[in-house]
Order: structure tokens, then C-alpha cells, then sequence
């Protein structure tokens, strides 16, 4: 039997986790309406929070719909719907991904048809990001309160070392964005997305800002992702003509 990313097992296994978290979510929920009940809040406030939740949820879900697109052409939809629906987040998961396709010599815009290339991949994404959780499950209290003392003895050095540890991420994205600059003119096709989503995202916080938007601020970044995205196809176009 041939492997196919997109095989039914494969959706079956994928939907039976996430129909376990939407339980999860569910069983939560009814908890929570109850215990607010017993408090005495009214039922429209109740009503107010459960659907402005669901209404804003809706700009992070444009995001990881984009994700989920972005990864279904590499990896078909169960891998990228499961990671992405429970745990992942394609920050993560498309850096991952790319990382042991680029290892193993798997180009990225053909469906994986090796299972072994598949099972490493999906190993990789699922173990690279439990390490956040168990750093949380063992080290948080710890980690929270020695910060807490060093906020606490100098707020100043505080603040630096959580900006460094910003910054320290963000320089990481930018060392895959600036990765193949040295092949030439191709090779500067993510810097100008970067700059054309940075473009939008910074006209979005104008308008929130000058125009009072303030709906905006949960659909900036989808919306900046969409243009950059929208963006990228003709001028790539463009550059491979050139080339």
C-alpha cells in the first residue's frame, strides 16, 4: 500500500486528538459557567464573554489557517491540522519542518512521499516543542520566582534580560530569513516579505493609533501575513523572470 500524506488513518488519528481537546475545552467551559453562576454574575455578562471570546478568536484562527495552508502542499492536512489546532504554532513548526527537510535533501514545494522523511519530520516537530512544556511543568515556579526577586533587587536589570531574551528570539527568525542572501537576488525574496508584512503591520498600528481602530488590534497580524503572503507571489514571479 503506497504512503500518501493525506491517507483516511491519518485524519482518523488526527480528529480523535482534537476532538479530545474540544472536550477538554467544553468540559471547561461548563465548569466555569457554573462556578460563575454560583458567584451571582448575570447570565448576559456570561453571555458577553463566551461570544466576545469567539469573536476575537477568530484573527488567530485566520493565522493558523494560513499556517495550516502554508504546510498541507509539504506535509498534507492531518500532521499540520493536528499540530496546529492543539499545541504548535507555525513559528515553530515551519522552521521545523524546513530544518530536517533541508537535512534530509527533501525539497519543500513537493508532498513527502518517503515515510521515513514524514516520521522524522513529525518527530521532530512534536518533540522540539514538548521541551516548552516540560521546562513549565518543572522549572516555572523557580524561574518565576527568582525573577521576581531580581524585579524586585533591580527592576532595571529585569526588564533588560526579558528584552534580551525578545530579542534573542526575534534575531533567530532573522538569521532564517537572511539565511540565503548569498545566492543573490532570489535568496532576498523573504528579507522584502519581511519588510512589506513589517510595512503593513506598521500602517495597521497607525491606524489603530490616529483612526482609533481598535478592532484592529486583533486582526493585524493576520491581515499583515495575508498582504505579505499576497505579495510574495508576484514578486517572485518577477524575480524569476529576471533570473
Amino acid at each position: 500500500m503506497p504512503f500518501s500524506i493525506n491517507d483516511p488513518f491519518l485524519f482518523l488519528l488526527a480528529g480523535l486528538v482534537i476532538l479530545y481537546v474540544l472536550g477538554q475545552s467544553l468540559f471547561f467551559l461548563v465548569k466555569a459557567w457554573k462556578r460563575a453562576a454560583e458567584l451571582g454574575i448575570p447570565k448576559k455578562v456570561l453571555r458577553g464573554t463566551v461570544s466576545g471570546s469567539a469573536l476575537f478568536s477568530a484573527a488567530p484562527a485566520i493565522a493558523i489557517l494560513l499556517g495550516l495552508l502554508s504546510l498541507s502542499r509539504f506535509l498534507g492536512i492531518p500532521l499540520p491540522w493536528l499540530r496546529l489546532s492543539v499545541l504548535g504554532a507555525l513559528t515553530y513548526e515551519l522552521p521545523a519542518a524546513a530544518s530536517v527537510a533541508k537535512i534530509l535533501g527533501m525539497p519543500m514545494d513537493q508532498p513527502v512521499s518517503d515515510p521515513a522523511v514524514y516520521t522524522a519530520i513529525a518527530w521532530v516537530m512534536t518533540l522540539g516543542i514538548l521541551s516548552g512544556i516540560l521546562i513549565i511543568l518543572f522549572f516555572q515556579k523557580r524561574m518565576q520566582s527568582r525573577l521576581q526577586r531580581m524585579k524586585e533587587k533591580d527592576s532595571r536589570w529585569s526588564a533588560i534580560l526579558m528584552d534580551s531574551l525578545f530579542v534573542g528570539m526575534i534575531a533567530t527568525f532573522l538569521g532564517m530569513v537572511f539565511a540565503d542572501v548569498h545566492t543573490g537576488l532570489a535568496g532576498f525574496i523573504p528579507v522584502f516579505v519581511m519588510l512589506f508584512s513589517a510595512l503593513v503591520m506598521a500602517l495597521c498600528g497607525i491606524a489603530i493609533k490616529k483612526l482609533r481602530w481598535k478592532w484592529l488590534e486583533n486582526y493585524a497580524m493576520p491581515i499583515s501575513m495575508l498582504s505579505a503572503m499576497a505579495f510574495a507571489i508576484p514578486l517572485t514571479a518577477w524575480i524569476g523572470g529576471k533570473l
